[in-house]
């Protein structure tokens, strides 16, 4: 697919998008649209916590299993690097609470 393509398809896509989201003036209450906001907010709260532990995970652990291979002695304490990035999903599950 060429870079031509990718725009053309990028602008049909988001045409069709605004034009499909557009409504009249009170058709949909306040309460409904924030909502939905919300729980956007939420999924990308917890989506991209765990995308961002996924990359920093993965690495680490790749470092983690050369250090270890190099001294075995040292695996204890380098387990608690590779699990401290596991917080960024424990945050991201926290704000999914607080918003819903």
């Amino acid at each position: 697919m060429t870079k031509y393509n990718k725009i053309v398809l990028a602008s049909l896509v988001l045409a069709l998008a605004t034009s499909g989201l557009a409504q009249e003036a009170g058709a949909a209450a306040n309460d409904d649209v924030y909502r939905g906001l919300r729980a956007v907010g939420a999924g990308l709260a917890l989506g991209l916590g765990a995308v961002g532990t996924g990359i920093a995970q993965a690495r680490i652990g790749s470092s983690l299993v050369g250090a270890v291979a190099e001294d075995p002695s040292k695996a204890g304490s380098l387990l608690l690097y590779f699990l401290i990035p596991e917080t960024l999903v424990i945050f991201g599950f926290l704000a999914l609470f607080i918003l819903n």
